[in-house]
């Protein structure tokens, strides 16, 4: 019985047919996966120990995007250490 049911699996999972469905959901578990590694390390988040939460320290009237349209900020962001 287990040796049957062992060789209908294999039959099955292993099917050849079934290769590039493997292929494909590897690559886009990686590739989102890199994606999400990118925006974490962006330039536009800066994590560092002395300070988690980055967002916390941007005061009300500063600006944090290099070019804004329809905006009046009296303060600019400044990232001081990197």
């Amino acid at each position: 019985m287990s040796n049957s049911f062992t060789k209908q699996f294999r039959k099955h999972w292993f099917a050849v047919e079934a290769t590039p469905i493997y292929v494909i959901i590897g690559g886009v578990c990686v590739g989102a996966s890199w994606y999400l590694y990118r925006l974490a390390m962006g330039p536009t988040i800066q994590w560092t120990k002395s300070n988690p939460t980055p967002w916390n320290s941007i005061k009300p009237n500063q600006t944090t995007k290099m070019m804004t349209v329809n905006h009046q900020a009296d303060g600019k962001w400044s990232r001081d250490s990197l």
